[in-house]
């Protein structure tokens, strides 16, 4: 019972952003905003969506049950929860789960996006695998981590090149190297 509450409000989240990405993509593009990456956004829908089912079965047919361990992986879940909605709400309407690039939009470099590039992939590289550890879903835990790392590899690229054709993308990232190389120097 427990697992299916969790698992409900999980999808639930999703659901939610899903239809925030939507508006966002709404504002964007009345304000010119181009979209990237269609020909690997439903590959990305689908690695997400059957990741629920596969946790699902294996949970269910397999009769799995919290990890002797929970305590840890609920920790590292409620911290990629908080990681999420930093990542989410630093972006803000520039937020989208497509590929979506506003011609010389402003760069956001606030938030995690001031220590890392794309935090988000991030936290949903660790969800595939402490959601499914939680309640001991192993197969799960290694099949969707080995294919969100298959996604990401086609995806980050995909998204890089977007921003750097359209914004000041690498400038906003070289000016950032270069005052850590002069910290270094000092």
């Amino acid at each position: 019972m427990l697992f299916y509450i969790f698992i409900s409000f999980i999808i639930g989240q999703r659901v939610l952003e899903l239809l925030i990405a939507k508006r966002n993509e709404r504002f964007q593009k009345q304000k010119g905003a181009i979209e990237f990456g269609q020909s690997h956004y439903p590959f990305i829908v689908a690695v997400h969506s059957l990741f629920f089912v596969s946790l699902i079965l294996e949970v269910t047919l397999f009769q799995k049950h919290l990890t002797p361990n929970w305590s840890i992986f609920l920790v590292l879940f409620f911290i990629a929860q908080f990681g999420r909605i930093w990542a989410l709400t630093s972006l803000g309407t520039f937020w989208n789960t497509k590929i979506i690039v506003l011609p010389e939009g402003d760069i956001v470099k606030k938030g995690p996006y001031k220590f890392v590039k794309h935090p988000n992939y991030i936290i949903v590289a660790v969800e595939l695998i402490v959601v499914p550890l939680l309640f001991q879903a192993f197969m799960t835990a290694i099949i969707f981590t080995i294919l969100n790392a298959i996604i990401l590899s086609i995806r980050i690229p995909a998204e890089e090149r977007a921003l750097k054709s359209l914004t000041e993308y690498k400038e906003a990232f070289a000016k950032e190297s270069s005052q850590i190389n002069d910290v270094k120097k000092v």
